[in-house]
């Protein structure tokens, strides 16, 4: 296999047969040794985290495959700590998109005047582009569809399958005693139409219970107990 690109939780290699594989790490993202899943920087390395990571991520995406969710997603090897998935295109240069039900985190940095720390959202969507240079910035429908990054269209079924896939996850959560605050997500063109691609973990999650935001390998155990 060839090592196609390095990331900075998980390696992608071309198995050479049409599927990449995804290599998850214990790197997380972080500020100052402290894993933080809104960072856009590897902050901390956490003993487990690649695996716990990958059993979260194999756990929703079956999930959300059988209630239609399009995916990248082909099979898991947990031991290997790795993810079989099928190509995908980016939008540009790659795209996060911030499904929110709480007002925390960068939403409370931007719209404090307006917004108190916790304040319900009804599933509020936010895309921003991948640019760590410029701090991911926000950019909105008409902007995505100026600048070729997105038709209208794609922003309509990205949007939605955001704001489903986010609630379906939060329903999981509901029913296990835990509160999903926000969740971040990534989509890539595969087969020729928006499906959700990368992972679905504590990594890019921030979820309660009890008012406590739960760390992300501690979270996979209470997701997947019995």
């Amino acid at each position: 296999m060839k090592l196609l690109y390095t990331g900075k939780t998980k390696n992608v290699y071309d198995m050479e047969n049409g599927h990449y594989l995804l290599k998850f790490k214990d790197d997380a993202t972080g500020t100052d040794g402290k894993f933080d899943p809104g960072a856009n920087t590897v902050g901390v390395t956490i003993e487990g985290y690649g695996i716990s990571a990958l059993v979260l991520t194999d756990y929703f995406f079956r999930k959300l495959s059988a209630i239609g969710i399009p995916t990248h997603y082909v099979s898991a090897d947990i031991g290997e700590s790795t993810m079989t998935v099928k190509p995908a295109k980016a939008f540009g240069n790659g795209l996060e998109v911030i499904c929110r039900f709480r007002a925390v985190g960068s939403f409370i940095r931007r719209y404090g005047m307006y917004a108190t720390e916790g304040q319900e959202l009804d599933a509020f969507v936010e895309i921003t582009l991948k640019d760590d240079e410029r701090g991911d910035p926000p950019i909105s429908k008409e902007g995505l569809r100026m600048l070729g990054i997105l038709s209208d269209a794609e922003y309509d079924a990205l949007t939605d399958y955001a704001k489903r896939i986010s609630r379906s996850i939060k329903d999981v959560l509901a029913k296990k005693g835990m509160e999903l605050y926000d969740i971040k997500l990534e989509f890539g063109a595969v087969d020729g139409e928006v499906a959700l691609i990368d992972e679905l973990s504590g990594g890019n999650m921030r979820v309660y219970k009890d008012g406590i935001c739960i760390e992300p390998l501690e979270l996979t155990k209470l997701v997947t107990a019995e």
